[in-house]
C-alpha cells in the first residue's frame, strides 16, 4: 500500500513554495528592471553618439531642422500614404489621426540622426514607451528627451509669424560648451520628447528668440516629486514619484562629450539652481512640463556654478 501525503504535509509544502515565491519574485522583478535600465542607457548612449556624428558633418553645429516629409513617421501606422500625396495635413496638425506624423522638427528630433543610428528601435524607451505604435499624433512622446537649450530649435515650416528661430544661448555648436563632460544633452522623460527651453525677454511674439536652459529647481521638483503637496509646483517635497524615475529613482543622462550615466533624481535636483539663483521670479507658469517658458525676464546666474545645465 502506497503512503500518501497527509494534509498537513501538503500544507507545509505549499507554504514553503509560497515563501520562496515571495522571496524570489521581487528579485526577479529587480533583475528585469536592471536589464531594462542597461538597455535604456545603451540606447541613450547610441542616440547621443548619433548627435555627435551629425555635428561632425555639419561644422560642429547641433541639428535643429524643420520640415515635412511624406511617410517618415516613427509610427509605421501612418507610413502608408501613396506616393505624391501632399504631406502637409500630417505636418500642420489637420490630419486625424496622425496630426504631426511627418513633421521633422525638434518634437521628432530623432529623424535628424536616423542616418547615423541606422535603427529607430533605439528611440523606444523599454519602460516608458510600452506601445510605440499607439501614438495618435505620430510623433515621439517621452522616453529620451533632447535638451533644446543646447541645440536650439526651429518652427519655420512652412512659415510662421512668431517664434520661428530659437537660437541656443551658446550658439548651438559643440565647441561652445564650456564643460562637455558635465553638460546634459539628453535625459529620460515620461512625456514630451524635448527638455523645454526658457525664452529670454518678456514676450514670445518675436520671430527670433534665444533659448536658455530650463534650469529651475522648483520646476523639476514638481516633475520628480509626488503631486498633491504644498511645494511651489504643488508637489510633496522630498517624496519621489517612481513613475518619473522608473529605474530605482535614478535618471539616465547623456552628456555633450558622448558618455551616458544614470544619476539619482535627488542629485539631478541638487545640480539645478532655484529660480532665484537663476535670476527668475518663480510663478505657476514655470511648473508644467511644456515646451517653452517665457515672460519672466532673462536668466542670470546669481549664485553658484551649474555645469549640468552648461551654466
Amino acid at each position: 500500500m502506497k503512503k500518501a501525503f497527509t494534509l498537513i504535509e501538503l500544507l507545509v509544502v505549499i507554504a514553503i513554495i509560497a515563501i520562496l515565491a515571495a522571496i524570489l519574485f521581487p528579485v526577479f522583478a529587480q533583475a528585469k528592471l536592471a536589464a531594462k535600465k542597461a538597455s535604456s542607457i545603451s540606447n541613450q548612449k547610441q542616440l547621443g553618439l548619433g548627435i555627435i556624428l551629425y555635428t561632425n558633418d555639419y561644422d560642429d553645429l547641433y541639428p535643429r531642422e524643420d520640415g515635412c516629409t511624406l511617410n517618415d513617421s516613427f509610427n509605421p501606422v501612418f507610413n502608408v500614404q501613396p506616393a505624391g500625396t501632399n504631406p502637409a495635413p500630417w505636418c500642420n496638425g489637420s490630419a486625424n489621426p496622425g496630426q504631426y506624423a511627418f513633421r521633422d522638427n525638434h518634437y521628432d528630433w530623432g529623424k535628424w540622426i536616423v542616418p547615423y543610428t541606422k535603427n529607430i528601435q533605439l528611440f523606444f524607451h523599454p519602460v516608458i514607451q510600452k506601445d510605440p505604435t499607439g501614438w495618435s499624433e505620430g510623433e515621439l512622446d517621452g522616453g529620451y528627451a533632447l535638451n533644446t537649450a543646447i541645440t536650439g530649435a526651429l518652427n519655420t515650416w512652412p512659415t510662421t509669424a512668431k517664434y520661428g528661430i530659437r537660437n541656443s544661448w551658446t550658439g548651438g555648436s559643440t565647441t561652445a560648451i564650456a564643460a562637455p563632460a558635465d553638460t546634459m544633452l539628453l535625459m529620460e522623460q515620461t512625456s514630451l520628447s524635448i527638455v523645454g527651453g526658457y525664452e529670454g525677454g518678456t514676450t514670445s511674439n518675436d520671430y527670433t528668440l534665444t533659448y536658455y536652459p530650463l534650469a529651475v529647481k522648483e520646476h523639476w521638483q514638481g516633475y520628480f516629486y509626488m503631486p498633491g503637496g504644498t511645494g511651489a509646483c504643488g508637489e510633496i517635497d522630498g517624496t519621489l514619484d517612481p513613475t518619473t524615475a522608473p529605474f530605482a529613482e535614478s535618471v539616465p543622462l547623456s552628456y555633450t562629450d558622448g558618455h551616458t550615466k544614470a544619476i539619482p533624481a535627488g542629485q539631478f535636483l541638487a545640480n539645478t539652481p532655484t529660480a532665484a539663483q537663476y535670476g527668475l521670479k518663480m510663478n505657476k507658469y514655470l511648473c508644467p512640463l511644456t515646451a517653452t517658458y517665457y515672460g519672466n525676464g532673462t536668466p542670470i546666474i546669481t549664485t553658484g556654478v551649474w555645469p549640468m545645465w552648461g551654466l
